[in-house]
């Protein structure tokens, strides 16, 4: 697996426990691209808001929307894209569609300038990669990996940040964006699907949304 691929910019998305950070490690690890992971552990506010959402939801997506701004500020701009392929798993505009979904909406009005603001100098994927698993997955993802603070993370909460993902996209018509299904497909001890995902991100494609789903007879 040598091949470059087409694009300068892969962002990886998806909800919590999709596989978005699992998916960037193995593309880094055979195509030696230069890897954006999330560092969401540093944020000193995020177990306190899972515990008790009202109180800490702005300082948890502020200090979320300054880390992220300063990540992406060293690795997209200070950098020469056209050396190597950026793969992240994120994109910026998640800080956006968490932040309406958890904040007042004073809150997210003052949230939205200070976003749009930082978002203005940042270049968009070539291709964003959504990874979709139905809730009770991610339930199941979520606590297989035993992160401490996360087991207190509701399914309802889980859907509402998928329908944000969704009407982003419902909304977007300046993006490529490749909308896997994964489903319960374990791709990390699957090579086949995991070559398929790969197939997947190799082509190109306009902008829009292009729904794929993976199926376990591969």
């Amino acid at each position: 697996m040598i091949e470059p691929f087409p694009h300068q910019f892969i962002a990886i998305e998806g909800n919590i426990g999709a596989g978005k950070t699992t998916l960037c490690k193995m593309l880094e690890r055979d195509f030696q691209c230069r890897l954006v992971l999330e560092e969401f552990a540093d944020n000193p506010f995020l177990s306190y808001f899972y515990e008790n959402p009202e109180r800490y939801a702005f300082p948890v997506e502020l200090f979320f929307l300054t880390e992220r701004h300063k990540q992406l500020q060293e690795n997209l701009i200070q950098r020469d894209l056209f050396q190597e392929t950026v793969v992240s798993d994120y994109y910026f505009v998640k800080t956006l569609l968490f932040a309406k979904n958890n904040l007042h909406e004073e809150e997210y009005r003052l949230f939205q300038r200070l976003f749009h603001i930082l978002n203005a100098s940042f270049p968009k994927p070539d291709l964003l990669v959504y990874l979709h698993r139905p809730v009770d997955q991610l339930v199941r993802n979520i606590q297989n990996r035993g992160r401490a603070y996360e087991q207190e993370i509701s399914p309802h909460y889980l859907h509402s940040i998928q329908e944000s993902y969704q009407d982003f996209f419902r909304a977007t018509n300046n993006l490529p964006i490749l909308h896997i299904d994964l489903g319960d497909i374990n791709f990390q001890n699957a090579e086949d699907h995991y070559l398929e995902i790969i197939r997947l991100i190799r082509k190109k494609y306009p902008a829009g949304i292009h729904k794929m789903e993976l199926t376990k007879t591969l």
